[in-house]
């Protein structure tokens, strides 16, 4: 499958454009509509917040932003790429070359240190060979010392702090370049103090490696920091102001 479909009228600057979305779960002959008619645009270098409460439909749009799910109508475009022409097979390497994830718990494997967890994206893709082992180590020292963790990269998970294994996560999500961050609560399952931190680095990544980034986060003093903040609530995406976040944090 190639990636040429195209969408007429996309804006320059837009490095992600979604259509109409729609995703409906079915239950039997029960139907629960969780979103319909969403459409907007994610600009090149911009960090979007998308903030609402739990069960609203944030993850599940992240992930169809994300090419892990499919909606039930509508299309999301990766620049001039519609995410519904890709097979499972070609999504899965539009998502390693494209897109970081960063989620809410760090999914580090525990039997492999922290510089092998960093290279696992290197390691494992398709065109892997054993000759290019020692230049994936060596890309993935350079990523911990980018997240301040370089004197750890022996450590294995379990002898690392929540903050240090999300940092490792970080560097996990972004040492292939893509061009997009996405994650999903990145911050959900730390303390004040480290939550800050990772907050703080992947706000500097963000500027230093021009990436689009797409945070779905609970934090409301985290979103009113990106460049801007969309709520989905009821089904609708509705774009909200940093004083109205100050009131609700209130």
């Amino acid at each position: 499958m190639h990636l040429t479909e195209q969408t007429e009228g996309l804006p320059d600057t837009a490095r992600m454009r979604v259509e109409n979305l729609k995703k409906v779960f079915r239950t039997g002959k029960q139907e629960l509509v969780l979103f319909e008619n969403l459409s907007f645009c994610v600009q090149q270098a911009e960090m979007l917040a998308i903030v609402g409460e739990s069960g609203s439909g944030k993850s599940t749009l992240l992930h169809i932003l994300g090419a892990l799910d499919r909606p039930t109508a509508g299309d999301v475009y990766f620049g001039k790429t519609a995410l519904s022409s890709l097979d499972d097979e070609t999504a899965a390497d539009f998502r390693g070359r494209e897109i970081g994830f960063v989620w809410q718990f760090h999914y580090l494997l525990p039997e492999f240190t922290a510089l092998e967890n960093a290279a696992m994206p290197l390691l494992m893709a398709r065109n892997f060979s054993s000759s290019k082992k020692k230049q994936a180590l060596e890309k993935a020292a350079e990523w911990l010392r980018a997240v301040g963790l370089l004197d750890r990269a022996e450590h294995r998970p379990g002898e690392l702090s929540g903050g240090e294994q999300q940092r490792v996560a970080l560097a996990r999500a972004l040492i292939a370049g893509p061009k997009v961050l996405m994650a999903d609560e990145p911050t959900g399952d730390l303390d004040s103090r480290s939550a800050e931190m990772v907050f703080d680095l992947i706000t500097r990544l963000h500027h230093e490696h021009g990436l689009t980034s797409v945070i779905v986060t609970h934090n409301l003093a985290f979103a009113r920091r990106c460049g801007r903040v969309l709520r989905l609530q009821a089904g609708r995406l509705q774009p909200v102001s940093p004083a109205s976040l100050v009131e609700e944090q209130s």
